[in-house]
């Protein structure tokens, strides 16, 4: 959002317009799939390959397995963009050490956060398999989201007045249908997800009592008031 000229405006058009946008290829690439394959044979990684492999196309599919690697690492590169920028963004607040929160002098961005995120990311990703590391991504993603939609219904009721930039429509409906929704795919998970994810809830818990609860910009306020 920093980033962003207006981003009381530019955000929730880039969000809503970017769901809009990937619903929209995503429903038209499966009505094609299933339409020259059966659809029993594309519960697979790689659904489209599949599907053009049956089809004998194999320059069409080889190009479609690069654009795929392609796309993975493009989302990788913006999951570390945004993990640095989150870490920075809770140092500044007080809820992670200063360290998290140092700008290179010459590139001013957060090279501390960068390097960390990509070590945390990098080791586990070189000593679990791809299933184990993507399940617990989805859960920390999911209860994220949650996290959020509960948030919009605590501030419509704590805070009613405050200005906002962005007000969700149709009041408390679409927070409770997101919660609903990512406690749904969440409960898909296996319990070796849940196991590793309160283990690093716990985790985040213990560095928040112990260093950010005291520390945060808010319980500044809060003594200085």
């Amino acid at each position: 959002a920093e980033e962003c000229k207006n981003p009381q405006r530019d955000m929730p058009i880039g969000i809503l317009g970017t769901l809009a946008v990937c619903s929209v290829l995503y429903i038209g690439v499966a009505i094609v799939l299933t339409g020259i394959a059966p659809w029993r044979t594309l519960n697979n990684a790689a659904p489209v390959v599949g599907a053009l492999k049956s089809l004998n196309m194999n320059t069409l599919w080889k190009w479609v397995d690069i654009g795929a690697l392609g796309g993975m690492i493009s989302s990788l590169l913006v999951f570390q963009y945004g993990q640095a920028r989150v870490w920075f963004a809770m140092s500044r607040d007080g809820l992670l050490p200063a360290l998290f929160s140092k700008v290179h002098p010459r590139y001013k961005t957060p090279h501390v956060s960068t390097w960390i995120a990509g070590l945390a990311v990098g080791i586990p990703a070189g000593v679990w398999d791809v299933g184990t590391f993507a399940d617990l991504s989805n859960i920390g993603t999911l209860f994220a989201f949650a996290v959020v939609s509960a948030g919009v219904l605590v501030l419509r009721r704590t805070q009613p007045n405050r200005k906002r930039g962005f007000t969700v429509p149709l009041g408390p409906l679409f927070p409770l249908l997101a919660i609903a929704s990512c406690l749904i795919l969440m409960l898909a998970l296996p319990l070796e997800t849940w196991i590793r994810f309160f283990g690093w809830s716990a985790v985040g818990l213990i560095i928040y009592f112990a260093f950010g609860k005291k520390n945060s910009a808010l319980a500044r306020q809060d003594q200085a008031n």
